[in-house]
């Protein structure tokens, strides 16, 4: 059955650093409410690790879905599912390219980190890893996480502030646990009293989830 059209069907994705023909290694980096593809890249620029494919799709009007992601999920539809979709093909994109989803990284800050976090709950598999800075699992208290599948030891980095003004830290707890139960291995860190930001012991914790990827030793 044919989904119904979406906001971001045909959003245009930016590519960088290794071109995807010739890496071993791609990353998913997907932004949040106001920004676009260039402010994610950005965060690809502090990681400053050679040999991997980027890809950041830009949401149409910068932001993925109007409400907050714990608004009733029928309020963000059809953003939701049709930011899901721009993720899905991008992992398609870079399988046909012969980087498989276990040498893939999936990254989101804030609204974005709730798309990825969303995103691989619903399509649970092996990947490379998963980083979402600022964000949760997507849908009001009390939403249903009887998630069908595994994540296979997927490493997951969950960072948060302990107060942020827009991700309840049980919000962050909860997603822990989901992905967790879901065979994720989990690694979660809430900084005392943070903004709504990216830390550099954040962009750390991305770098060794590339490391392992390319199969380089930490240092």
């Amino acid at each position: 059955m044919n989904e119904p059209p979406g906001p971001h069907d045909h959003v245009p994705v930016t590519f960088a650093g290794e071109p995807i023909d010739r890496a071993r290694v791609g990353a998913i980096l997907v932004h949040g409410r106001g920004a676009d593809a260039a402010d994610i890249l950005g965060l690809a620029a502090e990681l400053d690790e050679p040999g991997i494919a980027y890809a950041a799709p830009d949401a149409a009007g910068h932001t993925w879905y109007p409400y907050s992601f714990l608004a009733p999920i029928s309020e963000n539809e059809p953003g939701i599912s049709s930011g899901l979709r721009v993720i899905d093909a991008l992992v398609n994109r870079f399988a046909e390219a012969s980087i498989a989803s276990e040498q893939l990284l999936l990254m989101g800050f804030s609204q974005g980190a709730c798309l990825v976090l969303e995103y691989v709950a619903q399509h649970p598999r092996r990947f490379g890893g998963v980083a979402g800075l600022s964000g949760g699992l997507i849908g009001p208290p009390g939403t249903s996480r009887d998630y069908p599948g595994s994540l296979e030891g997927t490493p997951v980095f969950l960072g948060c502030s302990d107060v942020d003004p827009h991700i309840p830290k049980q919000r962050v707890l909860e997603t822990a646990e989901v992905l967790g139960r879901m065979g994720a291995a989990v690694t979660m860190r809430l900084y005392s009293r943070m903004g709504h930001m990216v830390n550099d012991d954040e962009l750390a914790a991305v770098r060794e989830i590339l490391w392992a990827l390319r199969g380089d030793p930490s240092p």
